[in-house]
């Protein structure tokens, strides 16, 4: 659902992932080219429509959430995006992080050696781990 929103309601929902949790001025705040407050409530108010997000009181106003747990939204996005642009290939989407040159540190390289590791699928005659 969040491929057919509308560029603004996307931004405004993507930036409050990233937030997590925010009032309107926080998400406003937060985006990359700012709208007027009026504006943002308005996108959170059609996105509470469509079900993504959902609001509650809170010390200094409305407080607005996803309606659906960050990492679940992450992993429903990072599947769009490797099926769109890599092929439906993991394997291709993580070369081309890594080959961004952004620096792993020795834990990050530990934990992906051991989810790869989980991942590969044993060559017949293999022990499966």
């Amino acid at each position: 659902m969040i491929d057919s929103l509308p560029r603004r309601e996307r931004e405004v929902f993507e930036t409050l992932c990233r937030l997590e949790t925010g009032a309107t001025a926080d998400v406003r705040a937060a985006l990359a080219d700012p709208l007027s407050d009026s504006a943002v409530r308005t996108l959170l108010v059609r996105l509470e429509s469509k079900g993504l997000v959902e609001r509650s009181p809170g010390a200094h106003g409305v407080v607005y959430r996803p309606a659906q747990a960050t990492e679940t939204v992450a992993v429903g996005a990072l599947r769009r995006l490797i099926d769109t642009f890599f092929a439906g290939s993991a394997a291709s989407a993580a070369s081309a992080l890594l080959g961004l040159g952004q620096k792993l540190t020795p834990e990050e390289a530990a934990a992906l050696e051991a989810m790869i590791d989980k991942a590969v699928i044993p060559r017949d005659g293999e022990d499966k781990q």
